[in-house]
């Protein structure tokens, strides 16, 4: 619990900030954690800073479900080979491997806010090369460039609700960052509302143009951020008191969320943390120690997570389309059905019963559903009536519903709570370089195996959550409501016995 030292009735502090009057001196970057993890008083710009990076994991969802419904205008348009629409498909998850790698590093190296910032300017400029792209060459180079951003993008993000977020109770670290799920959902909603929209509005000649627009779109939410970027974002407090900065620390503390916190007069000299120092080094700390063994299993689920998901979510459109032979309206209608009333529903259940049932046991549960809907969809194969085509819309229906209340919420929680602050940004980075990876190989196999297999990829799917119930029933681990911050002042004996 954070020290409670003095009080003083000042509502309004010198540097023009309002704050609670009760005032909290801190003397070390360990007070700082515990300010932000258990304080209580209204936070005037927290939760506006957790929007905003809500709104890079928006940019993210949307920019890899975008060409979902064009990839086979994409193909038609450029005379694209099966591996060649693989290679456009996957060339923004490949952008992502390299993207997410670095970015961990530069995230703990040189800040969140900073790091975040310069991310924007990749989505923009790539959702206009995107649009305008003469051939498959430039749209494939840019669609890398759009994954180097959606890359670096995801583990800043999560490091900021993580770190703007209390502890415990609603609302808590476990339920903030799993709100990258509903988000998620929304922008593939969103997409695919756009794609209805469009679809209805453009002339029937002219409907190639969809998937440019849709691309070119990405363009706009970017620039909304960076436009407000200036008023409500600010840094990591937990980050810059780790660099040795409290007096930094503080003044986030005020600005962010009314804290009236102030460096203690007789404070010894700030230490920057060790692990602030290591740089890359600190990729090595993941597989050491305790840390390994959350290591394995964050990646694990990330990657069955990633697998699975992508094959299916990115796929729904073609299994609509070819598998139940819907028309592209009725296409267009039941994916944004689906996603909305299951995926997204699940993503929001997910957010509310986290702090109360644990990330764990709704991880299992989410597996457990995807692995009955694949099975489900194997054996239901291609429907040649009715009640067979409904059974597979309520197969595809629980997977996404069982994606979002387990692992496509959890994955980050389990990444991002794995590892105190000054790892946090190597841990997600890590973990997302390898889920990318899973994501890459998902989004290149599934027109080849679908090809070769039809229905039958079905089976190869459900092999991804069969690996993560595993993972999950052999290595427990529970992140929810864990003060995981708290072993950066930990003396390693401490850490390694936890």
């Amino acid at each position: 619990m954070p020290l409670l030292l003095t009080t003083a009735h000042v509502a309004t502090l010198a540097d023009g900030h309002s704050a609670t009057s009760e005032r909290h001196v801190i003397r070390s970057a360990s007070d700082v954690s515990s300010l932000v993890n258990y304080h209580t008083d209204n936070r005037s710009h927290a939760s506006i800073i957790i929007a905003i990076a809500l709104g890079g994991v928006f940019l993210d969802a949307y920019d890899l479900g975008a060409l979902a419904f064009g990839i086979k205008d994409v193909a038609r348009e450029f005379n694209l080979t099966p591996a060649a629409t693989g290679m456009v498909a996957s060339a923004i998850t490949f952008g992502a491997i390299v993207g997410a790698f670095f970015d961990g590093y530069l995230t703990d190296k040189i800040g969140r806010y900073r790091v975040f910032m310069a991310d924007m300017l990749f989505f923009v400029l790539a959702a206009l090369a995107c649009a305008f792209a003469p051939n498959e060459w430039v749209l494939t180079a840019a669609r890398f460039v759009m994954g180097l951003g959606v890359g670096i993008d995801l583990p800043v993000a999560m490091a900021f609700l993580a770190e703007f977020s209390r502890l415990r109770g609603r609302g808590n670290k476990a339920a903030s960052i799993a709100m990258w799920c509903p988000t998620w959902y929304a922008a593939i909603s969103v997409s695919y509302l756009l794609v209805l929209l469009l679809y209805g509005v453009l002339p029937e000649g002219h409907t190639a143009w969809l998937w440019r627009l849709i691309l070119g779109f990405g363009a706009v939410p970017a620039l909304v951020i960076i436009a407000i970027r200036s008023r409500y974002m600010s840094e990591s407090p937990g980050w810059a008191a780790n660099q040795g900065d409290l007096a930094g620390a503080a003044k986030i503390l005020r600005h962010s969320y009314g804290i009236n916190a102030e460096v203690a007069t007789d404070a010894p000299a700030p230490q920057i943390n060790r692990r602030a120092k290591a740089g890359l080094r600190n990729y090595a700390a993941l597989l050491r120690g305790v840390y390994l063994r959350r290591t394995v299993l964050a990646t694990l689920i990330a990657v069955a997570s990633s697998f699975a998901y992508n094959a299916v979510a990115f796929g729904l459109p073609v299994i609509l389309s070819s598998f139940l032979e819907q028309s592209m309206l009725s296409t267009i209608l039941f994916s944004l059905a689906l996603n909305l009333l299951f995926a997204f529903v699940g993503g929001l259940l997910a957010v509310r019963f986290v702090p109360r049932f644990g990330a764990w046991p709704m991880t299992v549960l989410g597996y457990a559903l995807q692995l009955l809907s694949l099975i489900g969809l194997a054996l239901i194969g291609r429907p040649h009536d009715g009640i067979r085509a409904g059974l597979a819309i309520a197969m595809l229906a629980l997977f996404l519903f069982g994606q979002g209340v387990g692992p496509g919420s959890h994955s980050m929680t389990f990444a991002s709570l794995s590892y105190p602050t000054s790892l946090r940004g190597v841990g997600v980075s890590f973990n997302q370089t390898l889920m990318r990876a899973s994501s890459t190989l998902s989004l290149f196999l599934f027109p080849v195996l679908t090809a070769l297999l039809g229905t039958g990829v079905f089976w190869v799917i459900a092999l991804a959550p069969l690996a993560g119930l595993l993972a999950l029933l052999t290595l427990r681990w529970e992140p929810s409501g864990y003060d995981v911050d708290a072993e950066d002042f930990a003396s390693p004996s401490t850490v390694a016995a936890g």
